[in-house]
Parts: structure tokens; sequence; C-alpha cells
């Protein structure tokens, strides 16, 4: 009403008072905005902060005329040159309200804004452990309006628009670590509870940085004394994370490559190419017992570039031959009467089978072939659940030094399980909220029941577990013993060979800075297929843009079911995933070949297409689906 007057009347002295009165000291700003400003609110739990009145303070304030706005800044320089330790709770939640002013967004405003971060990022773990519990509770808007403008404030101060508009960098470099940290207290309180995608932290403006040097100074911290953004892996992007883990593994190679060479030297032979890659050699009729036999005689050159023959066969590995190698050794494995992974069809993944007690081997050829993905950036069709990955930074670094560590063990619940088997999860649901007396009609005791070669065993999920009756007392631990059992124990000597041939191929620091989900995406690629990005992307040979075959072909294609796509990508590239960036980041090449009567081809090492000029849609359509539906190998099957 004040405003609304003042806007009548052009005579703002109420409102100019009210705003440079409350945000002149902590004192004030709390007698504005706590709910009652006789109570103290010292719990984590409630701020005592009237939130909504906050919002609208502040939205009618970026509405006002400058000059009352001006008040306001300094205002809150007044406010926060009377900074005094210790910090009281009262300066806590002035703090949170200063930071949801939206005048924070203009970079006029940067000064100011870099001294309350600056304050915040100071205060004690104990005022920050009180800020994380405070700030979950902003609505989503107003969290991720005050993480964008910490996003901006990095950006704009390492790569200015207008330099002049800022101090030099020399000066103010505590600028950037100090909103860091004080993201970094958004981002515990989104993992308390979930406001917003953990991606909306990814701060791609850091992508441009030289990231190995940022890598090289979290690495080494003696030599590198000071900020770096690695260690704040939440604001890397899945691309950055990507690009030093692929430096970092070239680095690998690079020294595994001179080892080797240096070793030949030393023995006075004659070095050769070969020795400079992990070569492997596999029969297509015994592709996987081969695959074992090779992994298990050349462990010393894991890290060395990978590259694949296929007995009998002419092909030259230029990357084509080892995408198929991973395709069809991880076809046959995941096949159900090979009996490694059992498939839920509800959930769509495989998770590993507690049956099988031998051949633990084989779950480490899983692991490296999963790893050797990783380390030579090709992503691979594997479905297994948010649990598998979770508990492959279980821990995110092999504990080298002691070779009995516990591996591969995470803290799980029933919403991990409802992603594993979600039949079994409901069950247990069912159990948890069940009204009547579970004891009575249930007739459970602490026991697991499973199938194993036809028969039904049962395992006892604590001692003396088949002599405990489950009761709606007891039923919560229940749950959490069955889901732990089903997870951890069962799996466990399976998920431990699966883990070690895992980090025995990527076994770099850069993995402590992934979650699960970053982990998933570098194994699996991104999942959205978009042909009109690959299109834009797509250079020729022989034909141009406008030509009509080539608007056909990709009418064709873009037409296609997604299980098509997925076989032409397949065709074209010799995988059917997609970089984490998406189509874009795709090289893709359609090259011209005369003779209408042959049938598509590809280099998949290249993703090349040749195409010959079909003389119509019909023809040209007939012949591509011949090719994609009966390509593999070299040649044609």
């Amino acid at each position: 009403q004040d405003i609304q007057d003042s806007w009548e009347s052009e005579n703002w002295k109420n409102v100019k008072d009210f705003y440079t009165t409350t945000f002149e000291s902590v004192l004030e700003l709390n007698a504005a905005f706590k709910r009652d400003p006789n109570k103290e609110y010292k719990t984590i739990e409630d701020s005592g902060l009237k939130l909504d009145f906050i919002s609208i303070v502040y939205d009618n304030l970026i509405q006002l005329p400058q000059d009352v706005q001006k008040d306001v800044l300094k205002a809150i320089i007044n406010s926060l040159l009377k900074d005094k330790k210790p910090h009281s709770k009262d300066d806590l939640r002035a703090y949170i309200v200063l930071l949801q002013n939206p005048q924070f967004r203009s970079t006029t405003t940067y000064v100011i804004f870099a001294h309350l971060l600056r304050q915040i990022a100071a205060l004690s773990d104990h005022d920050h452990h009180f800020l994380v519990h405070w700030l979950k509770r902003l609505e989503r808007d107003r969290f991720k309006s005050l993480l964008d403008r910490l996003h901006n404030f990095i950006s704009v101060r390492l790569f200015p628009p207008k330099p002049q508009d800022l101090p030099p960098l020399a000066k103010c470099s505590w600028w950037i670590p100090s909103a860091t940290k004080v993201m970094a207290l958004l981002n515990a309180a989104n993992t308390v509870i979930t406001i917003v995608p953990h991606t909306a932290f990814y701060n791609s403006t850091l992508d441009h940085l030289d990231l190995m040097a940022e890598y090289y100074a979290w690495q080494n911290p003696s030599s590198h004394a000071g900020f770096s953004f690695c260690q704040y892996p939440f604001i890397l992007s899945i691309a950055a994370k990507r690009t030093i883990l692929q430096r970092d593994s070239e680095q690998q190679m690079i020294i595994m490559a001179r080892k080797s060479l240096v070793a030949k030297v030393q023995r006075r032979q004659l070095p050769d190419i070969g020795m400079l890659f992990l070569n492997l050699k596999v029969r297509r009729t015994h592709l996987v017992s081969d695959s074992l036999n090779e992994i298990a005689c050349k462990q010393h050159d894991l890290k060395k570039k990978l590259k694949v023959t296929f007995s009998g066969e002419p092909g030259l590995d230029m990357g084509g031959l080892t995408k198929e190698w991973f395709l069809l050794l991880l076809r046959q494995i995941f096949l159900q009467e090979y009996g490694m992974f059992k498939y839920d069809k509800r959930a769509g993944v495989y998770w590993f089978n507690p049956n099988v007690r031998e051949n633990y081997q084989e779950f480490n050829l899983v692991g490296v072939l999963m790893g050797l993905a990783v380390y030579n950036s090709i992503n691979l069709d594997v479905r297994f659940p948010p649990a598998c990955y979770k508990k492959l930074l279980s821990p995110a670094v092999v504990p080298f030094s002691n070779p009995r560590a516990t591996v591969g063990v995470s803290n799980f619940n029933l919403d991990d399980l409802i992603q594993t088997q979600p039949e079994v999860a409901k069950g247990l649901q069912d159990l948890l909220e069940y009204p009547g007396d579970v004891e009575e009609d249930f007739c459970l005791t602490f026991l697991v029941s499973h199938s194993e070669f036809g028969s039904v065993t049962t395992t006892p999920l604590k001692p003396n577990g088949e002599k405990i009756p489950v009761t709606s007392k007891n039923r919560k631990e229940y749950v959490s013993l069955y889901v732990d059992w089903v997870l951890n124990k069962s799996v466990y000597r399976h998920f431990q060979a699966f883990y070690h041939g895992f980090h025995s191929v990527c076994a770099s620091n850069a993995l402590i800075m992934l979650r699960p989900e970053e982990v998933e995406m570098l194994v699996c690629g991104n999942p959205t297929i978009d042909m009109s990005q690959l299109q834009k992307v797509t250079v020729y040979d022989g034909y141009n843009a406008t030509d009509q075959i080539i608007k056909t072909f990709w009418d064709v294609v873009t037409n296609m079911s997604v299980d098509y796509q997925k076989k032409f990508l397949l065709f074209t590239t010799g995988s059917d995933r997609i970089p984490i960036g998406g189509m874009s980041e795709m090289h893709f090449k359609i090259t011209k070949v005369d003779g209408s009567e042959l049938l598509p081809m590809a280099h998949t090492c290249f993703n090349q297409l040749v195409l010959p000029p079909y003389k119509s849609r019909k023809v040209l359509k007939q012949k591509l689906m011949k090719a994609i539906n009966n390509a593999e190998g070299f040649g044609l099957e």
C-alpha cells in the first residue's frame, strides 16, 4: 500500500525510510523479517524468517526508483561493515536475507556482493551447518535465482565482458573462491533435499579454463597452494570432467608406452609399434573365452591404447573394430542363458546373479570392459541400475595399501531397490505400510529366501534371524537388512571382482570428482537421439547438402523409429551410443560412390557412410534398411 501511494503521490519518503532502516543493520533485518522478534529460533529446522515477506520486499525493490535502490545498497554496505565475531543466529539470518537480494544480478553491485560472500565463506563450520539447513527451506525459484546469480558472478569475474567495470583480478583473487564456497553451501542443502537437479550447479563457462592446470593444482597442493575448482567438483560440468578424465587417461597411456619403449631399449631389442598398444586378438566363435585370456595375459598393458583384431579378418582397427568388439562381447555376456546377470523387465536393468558361485573372473572382465570403455572414450549399451554406479564409487579410489579392504559396499534404501527390483521393493513397501498385525498376518522371520539351481535356500539377515519374528516394531530394520542383502551382501564377491576390474583400468583420482549419475553418463553416453543435430554437423564428399538425394536420405533417417535410428548409428559408427554432449559433438561424413546397384557401405572407424546416388526414395530406403539390418563384422554376413 505504501508503494502504491508513493507511485501516485511521487513522494517516496515512507518507502525509502522502510528500506534504508531495514537494511542498515542485522538488528533491523531481524526486526523486519523474523516471525517473532522476541524468539531466538536456534534450531537448524527453523530459521524463524518470514520467507514470503522477504520475497515481497525484494520483488518490489527492483521496481522502485533508482535513488531508493541506491540507498538500499548503501545501507547494506553499512550493515556489512558492522561485522563482528563470534556470530549470533541473528547474523546468520541476516546473511540468508541479504543473499536473496536480486540487486546482485548487476555487475555494478559486484563489489558489495563479493564482500557479503567473503563474510559468509569465512563463517565457522558450525554456522555453515545452520545456513545449509536454512537454505533448504527456500522456495525452488528463490533458490534457483540465488544459484544463477552466483554462476553469473563467477563467470563475469573469470571472463568479464567489460573488464574496466571490475577491479583488477590481482586485487580481488578472493572473489571466486568466496562465491564457490557459498555455492557449496547451496549444493549441501540440495543434497539434503533435492530442490534443483544437480546439473543446475554446472557452470559451463569453466569448460574454457585450463582444466588440467586446475586438476594438477588440486592433485599437488604442496606445490600449487590455493584454490582449484576441482576442490568443488559439483560446479564442473560433465563435459569438463570428461575432458579431465580423458587427458589424465592419455597421460597414463603415454607413460605406459614410454615405459615399454625404455624397457625394449634396455634389453637391446628392436622397438615395434605394437608394443605401444593393448593388442587383443579374438575369434568371433570364442569371443568371451578369448577376451578373458587376452586380458588376463596383458594385465600390465591395460592402460595402453586399445586395438582389436578379429582372427581371419582383414580389417585394421582405427576405432571401428574396437567398438564392435565391445558391442558383441557385452551382448553375449548379458544373455540370460549365460547366467551372469539377471534381467528385470519392469526396471529394464540387469543385476548380478547371486547364484553364481565361481568364475568371478568373468565379472572382473565386465569391470575391465567398462573401465576400458571409459579409458578409451567409448560409450557402451549397458543397463545397470544407479545402485551399480554408487557401488563403483565406494570408494572412488582403490585402497591399494590394504588389499583386503571392503569395496563396492554402499548405503541403500528402498528407493535404490525400486530401480533394481521394483516388485521386491513394492512387497517391502507394503510390509512397511501394513496397518494390521504384521507378526500374525505375515509370519515372517529375519530370513531371506531365494531360489538357487531349482531349490529354495534361506539366509539369515542377522544372527539367529530364523528365530526372530518380524513385527510392527522391527519391520523397518527387516526392510533395511533385506535391501542391504540384495544390493550388497548377496553379490559381494561378484561386485568385488567387477569393482577391481573397472578400477584396474580407470584408477584415476579424477573419479573422486564424479557423482554416480556422471559415471553412468561416461559409460553409457547421452540417451537422447536427435538426428537433426547429426544432420547439422555432417560434411559431404561428392554431394552437397542441397542435393535431392541428400534431402531424401535425411527425410528417410529422421522418420525411422528410434530402434532403427540406433541400428543406423550402429551401422555407420560402430556404436548406437551418443557422446555426452549430444549428437552435435559427433563427426559424420557422407561420401558419394558410383554404382546404384550397390548397398550403402560404412567405414565405422571414421563415422563415414558411402552412399550411391539412388534414383528414387523407394530404392534408397530399401537399400539402406537392407544394409543396416545385415551388417556385422568386416564385410557383410
